[in-house]
């Protein structure tokens, strides 16, 4: 299965990145040349190096916002505040909801005379009203942030779970040693729920780098408006599928974007792996 679905893909794109291509009639054997335009070349080394930055955002905003409230919603449910089993419902309910559902719905409440302006026009905020996804500068952010408000639930019954099945003995006699709940946090559970952590943090780079889906219900695959949108996928969608801006497809140069989305995914993974495996204590 992981040879069919992973391998097998893998080493057809490497292949395909080594011809050139008319549409979809493979050519002669070029090398690294379509990796070479990738890079260098006029038009697809500022898409691609624009589309890495907002991946990057995706990563840092994902990273801080959303596993961070994440870790601090699942340890706040794992101490059993009024209201535990209620919060834990609806902090996951909306991961429940398809990516098209949230997009399309959070793309009419975020039009600018949608449900979002309306609001801020009844508390007389005018002033914060936008075109939330008509102006590159908030655009690539808003998108963001609706897929971490989607998404925060699943962190946060991760961390909950890991919290939950320390040993409690640990964190009864830091109680009885005189540790506030500050202490408690940072001394104790932190450093036992690392491989949670690792996991958590895996999945971050595996999505950030892999952004398509949300984008594409919300902006368009085309980046829009102005590129500030895009992605690596979706740039890769218009590359190798063609597009208004790429009328035919380039099968080699698509090939080679999808070859250098896996080495990303792969060595920011592994790194991230081997880092945080350190880190860990043993219970």
């Amino acid at each position: 299965m992981v040879f069919v679905f992973i391998l097998l893909p893998l080493f057809m794109s490497m292949f395909n990145s080594m011809f050139d291509w008319n549409n979809y009639n493979r050519l002669g054997f070029i090398g690294l040349n379509n990796f070479k335009t990738l890079f260098t070349g006029y038009y697809y080394s500022e898409r691609f190096f624009n589309a890495i930055q907002n991946n990057l955002k995706w990563f840092v905003m994902t990273m801080l916002i959303q596993n961070v409230f994440g870790l601090y919603f699942g340890y706040m449910l794992s101490r059993r505040i009024n209201g535990s089993e209620v919060f834990k419902r609806i902090f996951f309910i909306p991961v429940l909801f398809s990516i098209t559902a949230v997009g399309f719905l959070w793309g009419l409440y975020l039009k600018p005379n949608g449900l979002i302006n309306s609001f801020l026009a009844l508390i007389n905020a005018e002033h914060l009203q936008r075109a939330w996804l008509g102006d590159g500068k908030i655009a690539t952010y808003t998108i963001i942030l609706v897929n971490i408000w989607r998404w925060t639930g699943f962190p946060t019954l991760v961390f909950m779970s890991s919290v939950d099945a320390l040993p409690i003995e640990n964190i009864e006699a830091a109680y009885i040693d005189g540790a506030n709940e500050l202490n408690i946090f940072f001394k104790i559970v932190l450093p036992l729920i690392v491989p949670a952590i690792t996991t958590i943090t895996v999945l971050t780079i595996i999505g950030s780098l892999n952004v398509f889906e949300q984008v594409y219900v919300m902006a368009g695959v085309d980046g829009q408006p102005n590129y500030s949108t895009d992605t690596i996928c979706t740039l890769f969608y218009r590359t190798a599928f063609g597009t208004y801006d790429s009328s035919s497809p380039v099968i080699g140069v698509g090939s080679a974007m999808s070859v250098i989305i896996y080495l990303l995914t792969f060595f920011f993974s592994i790194t991230s792996i081997s880092w945080l495996q350190k880190k860990e204590v043993e219970i």
